[in-house]
């Protein structure tokens, strides 16, 4: 054949020698850049929608989650139920306990048996996963017409106790039940697949419900904790192969991931880039703090909240654009405290609010509260 733009026949030796070369370095470069990174490498284009993909799974349920969090803590309040609180303590003794977790865990995957250690996280995750999606499912279901029928005015009613030691308590409707039965049926597709699609509406089911429901009590242990979390997570990536070898082993949902081979294999790509759950969760629940901190003070403008989530989105994409830059492992957390902490406490200076910031103490304030309504 003749190609008529250069007018030269692709018989010619020179021509298929030529050829030849660009097919083998076609093959060898990516075999090459798999035996230095680990991984195959990826096109600009499936970086990009890999990249975008993680993107969007971190800032979403941020946003969901925390003003979710606002009704679920009214909701609390008023029903009595406790709301699961972070004391001084538990802040200080958080980075120690997931150190020791995060040793384990890798001493396991490195020296015994990932298989069965995954086999017992996967048969956990199946468990909370469900009650994390039915969670989510229930306000959708209750959204479908004729759904409102099976509304009944009184709860039913689980509880598991021994004498006045109560184990488990739950309230629940029949809307529940069938989100639980969605949610189950869910699961057991992702026992028996694992496929990324399942691990990712578990993770974000964790990432919106912990959001939600978790509380750090005050904004000053809300900034010691992300403070002491800035080097745990720059000490295990860039110190000791533990947090990546762990993130790479251990098959749970405890990431959200998106296949940088998407755009060649679709749902079937192998070849992942990911986020830990604990990037979005443990920035979330003190961007979510900072929403009832706003809701507190009685202003429609959540400008707290507001900068804490604009500040999230910039230390995410600075983590990005290091990552692609060296195409190394990258700490989240080392570009996401600096803006989420310190951009939200630099406007609270500037509007001559910070001490109001950081003294915000949502059980000191629910305790004030209740002083006024009992006087």
């Amino acid at each position: 054949g003749i190609n008529a733009e250069y007018g030269i026949a692709m018989e010619d030796p020179v021509v298929q020698s030529a050829e030849g070369v660009a097919e083998a370095v076609n093959e060898i470069v990516p075999e090459a850049v798999k035996n230095v990174t680990g991984r195959a490498a990826a096109t600009t284009e499936g970086l990009a929608l890999a990249y975008a993909s993680l993107f969007l799974m971190a800032v979403i349920p941020i946003f969901w989650g925390s003003f979710r969090s606002i009704t679920y803590h009214r909701k609390s309040k008023e029903s009595g139920e406790a709301v699961e609180t972070m004391s001084t303590k538990d802040v200080y003794m958080f980075p120690i306990m997931a150190s020791s977790m995060l040793l384990g865990i890798y001493l396991i995957v490195k020296y015994l048996s990932a298989e069965h250690l995954n086999m017992v996280v996967a048969s956990y995750f199946f468990i909370v996963g469900s009650l994390a999606l039915t969670a989510i499912l229930r306000p959708i279901v209750g959204m479908i017409p004729g759904s409102s029928l099976l509304v009944e005015p009184e709860l039913y009613h689980l509880k598991f106790n021994k004498g006045s030691n109560v184990f488990v308590e739950c309230k629940f409707d029949m809307l529940h039940v069938i989100s639980l039965g969605l949610s189950s049926a869910f699961g057991v597709w992702y026992l028996m697949k694992k496929h990324w699609l399942a691990n990712n509406i578990f993770g974000l089911a964790f990432s919106v419900n912990g959001i939600e429901m978790i509380s750090l009590g005050s904004v000053k242990n809300g900034c010691i904790l992300l403070s002491l979390l800035f080097f745990y997570d720059i000490f295990w990536v860039f110190g000791t192969e533990v947090m990546v070898e762990v993130a790479k082993n251990l098959d749970a949902p405890i990431k959200v991931v998106f296949p940088m081979d998407f755009l060649e294999k679709g749902i079937f790509g192998t070849n992942f880039a990911m986020l830990g759950l604990g990037d979005i969760v443990l920035p979330g629940v003190f961007i979510a703090l900072l929403l009832r901190y706003d809701a507190s003070k009685g202003e429609s403008s959540n400008l707290y909240f507001y900068t804490g989530f604009v500040a999230y989105i910039l230390g995410m994409a600075m983590t990005i654009g290091v990552l692609t830059i060296f195409n190394a492992a990258q700490p989240a957390l080392l570009y996401l405290v600096p803006t989420c902490v310190g951009i939200p406490l630099l406007v609270s200076l500037i509007k001559g609010e910070f001490s109001s910031v950081i003294a915000y103490d949502e059980e000191v304030k629910e305790e004030k509260a209740d002083e006024k309504k009992s006087e």
